[in-house]
């Protein structure tokens, strides 16, 4: 849980900018990024309010993360409290766990060629720190695959458009050619 201590400097100053970056980027879609939540959760437009990416408490990867999710709903899904996913909180069974990692192999790959876009490190979010134990080996592995099969053929088109605006704004370039030399990343 936040314990009210203020992120580092460099941290806010990223949030800030994917808070901008995201801004410049889809204020069209009537859509706005909201860092700071206690938990993520995704509530859609309403009562002419624009819908609501949050993001827990103030962590870069958070917010590229629930941004990714974003990329990839289509449009039924951006109409429904959190794009109408399950979720199991923390403390799931095996089960349970195998099915959140099967819908997080995408997100996690989008987050990751977000990461790499800013020059922040990339860990795969097991998200089951009292749950049962399950090798992440087999999720780690799908996400590096997903990872590489976006970079040969294309990230999503909502996806690519912020992953370019991103390494425009902090000056980087895409990190395909890297990509399959980063293995190491995940563990």
């Amino acid at each position: 849980m936040f314990d009210g201590t203020p992120a580092p400097v460099e941290e806010r100053q990223q949030l800030q900018a994917i808070v901008a970056v995201f801004s410049g980027e889809f204020a069209s879609m009537d859509t706005v990024l909201c860092p700071g939540a206690e938990e993520p959760y995704y509530q859609p437009a309403q009562h002419g309010e624009p819908a609501k990416i949050f993001s827990r408490e103030n962590f870069p990867a958070s917010a590229l993360h629930e941004v990714a999710h974003w990329c990839i709903a289509g449009e039924a899904r951006r109409k429904l409290p959190d794009f109408g996913y399950w979720y199991a909180a923390d403390g799931r069974n095996a089960a349970q766990q195998r099915a959140f990692q099967q819908v997080e192999v995408k997100p996690q790959a989008i987050e990751w060629a977000f990461s790499r876009a800013i020059g922040i490190p990339f860990r795969v979010s097991i998200d089951n720190l009292n749950g049962e134990a399950v090798d992440p080996f087999g999720f780690e592995l799908a996400v590096w695959q997903q990872a590489c099969r976006y970079y040969q053929c294309g990230l999503p088109p909502r996806a690519a458009q912020f992953c370019r605006a991103l390494e425009q704004f902090f000056g980087r370039s895409s990190p395909a050619p890297e990509l399959m030399r980063l293995r190491g990343e995940l563990g």
